[in-house]
């Protein structure tokens, strides 16, 4: 199966429909925590890159809902780091919905922000934070966006980078095309998943596209990680 870098997935459009896209950030923590894997990242990577002598910082781009940045900070604060998160997103639909998710879970800015900006922008402000990470990005960008997140997220990560995203494959599609038919019409979970799918890199293909000093791993079946270690574990 060819990868399709010429399909769209609807909610990225301008024109698309408010209220799918409302739903479809609202479903995306149930999607994530069945598909995504991030509990075992956080604990095999991002706890043992975190610094305990002083607040660590992790920022996700394109952050979307929110969702991935809320959990890795509550995991964090549950280990006892004190911590900040940080969520950038360009889209200021998403932008918002984040926003509220994290108004409403009662975070402080000490503790979450989250900013409509690229990684480009905090490069330019001189950020920098412990652990840099994306969910279900890569397969979004074009060749020079790609290499730009790369090259940002290595100014910006202290100790690690890891970009995590679908891994292309047939089985993948019939699975998640059968495992979210209830969600069938109700967002765009459904359609925009099986673009994604067939817009992702095999693990191969995504080894290719990656700068020196990054590392490509199959994550189980169906994800990639892009990972960058720094030179300052633990952020020291």
């Amino acid at each position: 199966m060819q990868r399709d870098i010429a399909a769209r997935e609807e909610m990225d459009s301008p024109d698309a429909d408010p209220l799918l896209l409302e739903r479809t950030y609202a479903q995306f923590p149930l999607v994530n925590r069945c598909v995504s894997g991030w509990r075992g990242m956080y604990l095999r990577l991002v706890r043992p890159a975190l610094p305990r002598h002083r607040t660590a910082t992790i920022l996700d781009i394109g952050c979307g809902g929110g969702d991935i940045a809320l959990a890795l900070l509550r995991w964090a604060q549950a280990d006892g780091y004190g911590v900040r998160v940080t969520g950038i997103d360009p889209d200021a639909r998403a932008h918002g919905f984040a926003s509220r998710a994290g108004a409403a879970a009662g975070f402080g800015p000490a503790e979450l922000e989250f900013r409509r900006a690229v990684s480009s922008d905090l490069v330019a402000e001189g950020r920098l934070y412990d652990v840099v990470v994306s969910n279900h990005v890569l397969h979004h960008l074009d060749p020079p966006a790609l290499a730009g997140i790369f090259a940002d997220s290595r100014l910006l990560a202290r100790s690690l980078a890891i970009h995590s995203d679908i891994r292309r494959r047939r089985s993948a599609l019939l699975l998640f095309g059968t495992a979210t038919l209830p969600l069938a019409g109700s967002s765009y979970i459904r359609r925009d998943g099986l673009t994604s799918i067939r817009r992702s890199f095999t693990r191969e293909e995504l080894a290719r596209v990656l700068p020196p000093g990054w590392h490509a791993h199959a994550a189980g079946l169906y994800r990639n990680l892009a990972i960058w270690h720094g030179e300052n574990p633990a952020g020291r």
